[in-house]
């Protein structure tokens, strides 16, 4: 994998400060386990309340952890004063999601001035095995931020 430089000194502090933000990893009770420039990984312990109908983690689940690895790994090396949005994904489910922990990793395939292309993949943890239960590969972008982008969109009644 190449080495990457980024953009800015303090990245790793600002990828963390984000990911706290990320409503979405809290309520799932993921955490971000590891980031170097162009990498992330986050981990999630097996949750029987985040299950599909099978007892496996849902697929849903699974690609949201591994979207959200590829969108830190990518903003890893972006610039301050920019926030990170997916553009678009495609994910291979390769197996069953079922392990103790998940840990999706993130990394940067070719970052851009706007566009960054990762892959990811989400490994299934279970008594010292790694099992690969999918693959992402993904297209992210660097967009202005917009404090208010929220309320700028109407609300359904």
């Amino acid at each position: 994998m190449p080495a990457f430089e980024p953009q800015d000194p303090d990245f790793e502090a600002r990828v963390r400060a984000s990911f706290t933000r990320q409503q979405v990893m809290a309520t799932l009770g993921a955490t971000m386990t590891h980031v170097a420039p162009g990498e992330v990984e986050i981990q999630l312990p097996f949750r029987q309340d985040l299950t599909q109908q099978n007892g496996f983690l849902h697929a849903g689940i699974v690609t949201t952890i591994v979207d959200s690895a590829c969108g830190y790994a990518a903003f890893s090396l972006m610039p301050t004063g920019v926030n990170v949005l997916t553009v678009e994904y495609k994910v291979n489910l390769l197996a069953p999601a079922m392990g103790a922990l998940f840990a999706a990793r993130g990394r940067v395939i070719k970052p851009g001035r706007t566009i960054t292309v990762c892959a990811g993949d989400v490994v299934a943890l279970q008594d010292g095995a790694e099992r690969l239960v999918a693959t992402m590969q993904a297209t992210m972008m660097a967009v202005s931020p917009r404090p208010n982008a929220a309320a700028e969109w109407p609300r359904l009644a």
